[in-house]
């Protein structure tokens, strides 16, 4: 790994951090030498990185401090573009496109490394046997969950019974062979949990639903922290 690299990477972990932590301990997260974090430490400062604390007693990143975007490790970008791999054979067509936007950010990036093989990726995704693409209207519900707009839908259980509801989206979650749609059902008063597949979009409302998305998040997975179970609950006919 480079200077610059190692650098980043020694950034990274310490605002990772809350409490101090000592040049014994980087050195054997970084696998280099305590004597190489002490002298990463000054070029930091030097730098103008405001890393706090001293030798004995350690280190920590000061409040203030950001990275500039892309400033990623070799390893991160490889994660990024296989998560990014695995939406272009799953995703919807807006979100395919966006990942590629993405990935090819990514790859100009990789390009610029220092390390002749910087451009080729170690790890790629490949589509499953049971490999599900996304419907086009997921890219609505999309829409509609970052402007927390109410939506009118028409909702068939596993049974093929219909029902029609007024739902405030939440998240959809994905899951090898479905998608799940986490909402507020107002009909029932309650999150309730619907395979995207057997959503068909009424209507987006102008109406937003109450308060916050982000609170109504945190309620939801107060309530559902075993996100195994959607799948389950998604497949009983809706109460």
């Amino acid at each position: 790994m480079s200077r610059t690299g190692r650098l980043f990477e020694l950034i990274g972990v310490l605002r990772a951090r809350r409490l101090p932590v000592t040049a014994l301990e980087l050195s054997a997260e970084l696998g280099v030498s305590p004597r190489s974090i002490y002298r990463d430490i000054e070029m930091l400062r030097s730098l103008g990185a405001p890393v706090e604390g001293q030798a004995g007693v350690g280190y920590r990143l000061g409040a203030g401090f950001f990275l500039p975007q892309l400033a990623f490790t070799q390893d991160e970008l490889d994660v990024l573009a296989l998560g990014l791999g695995w939406v272009r054979e799953r995703g919807d067509p807006d979100l395919v496109r966006s990942g590629e936007s993405a990935l090819a950010k990514i790859d100009a990036a990789r390009a610029s490394d220092a390390t002749p093989d910087g451009a080729s990726p170690a790890l790629l995704a490949a589509a499953s046997l049971s490999r599900r693409a996304d419907a086009a209207q997921v890219a609505v519900l999309r829409h509609a969950i970052r402007r927390q707009r109410k939506l009118e839908i028409t909702y068939r259980d596993v049974a093929g019974t219909a029902s029609e509801r007024v739902i405030w989206p939440i998240a959809v979650v994905y899951f090898d062979e479905a998608r799940v749609l986490a909402a507020w059902c107002e009909r029932r008063s309650a999150f309730r949990h619907f395979r995207v597949d057997r959503v068909a979009v009424r209507a987006v409302l102008d109406e937003r639903y109450p308060g916050r998305r982000h609170a109504l998040f945190l309620r939801w997975r107060e309530q559902d922290r075993d996100w195994r179970s959607l799948l389950t609950v998604s497949d009983a006919p809706p109460t």
